[in-house]
């Protein structure tokens, strides 16, 4: 088994293509050990010391370090736990559901929300996974987008930019209701 990494924009995190399916749809985010226990997959990622984020994705995984450890020596555990896990035939999550992309929030902007969501399903989240993270709709109320940013993206220093310059001038641009986006915690 060859696994590829690729760097992201956010030093702290390492994207791992292992060259199969991951999750094949959805997403689901461990930012730490003790929100593993769904994924044999993130268990076996956290065992390696330094490990303080798992995020998986549809064909890759996404691991964020301690900010003292060093790429080059937790690469080859992380390569090794994640070849281990897919020879062991084990499934990535115990339970058939990945996290849900985009949180339920029902209201009089339904319309709207319905076309902020396409937006970012169609443009936006193809772009962040390419960078080995997701986001997440939180909700729209008086005109502002609350997003939640996940794995590379989450603590990365180029998320505020990201969310402001990036994601709120397209949605701005197709939706005049939109008039601000906002980052919120998981």
């Amino acid at each position: 088994m060859f696994i590829q990494t690729e760097s992201t924009p956010n030093p702290a995190t390492l994207k791992f293509l292992p060259g199969q399916s991951v999750l094949g749809t959805g997403t689901a985010d461990f930012p730490s050990a003790d929100t593993a226990g769904p994924s044999p997959l993130a268990q076996r990622i956290f065992a390696v010391n330094g490990v303080t984020g798992v995020f998986l994705g549809a064909d890759f995984v996404t691991v964020t370090k301690e900010g003292t450890q060093e790429w080059d020596v937790l690469k080859a555990p992380v390569l090794g736990a994640i070849m281990e896990h897919f020879q062991s035939g084990q499934p990535t999550m115990e339970s058939a559901a990945a996290e849900s992309a985009h949180a339920d929030h029902d209201g009089e902007n339904d319309e709207v929300v319905t076309q902020i969501k396409e937006l970012l399903d169609t443009r936006v989240r193809p772009a962040v996974a390419q960078d080995g993270g997701d986001i997440v709709f939180h909700g729209f109320d008086r005109g502002v987008v609350y997003l939640h940013m996940q794995g590379a993206c989450a603590g990365c220093p180029s998320s505020t930019l990201t969310l402001k310059m990036g994601i709120e001038n397209l949605l701005r641009h197709y939706i005049p209701e939109v008039v601000e986006v906002r980052p919120v915690a998981a």
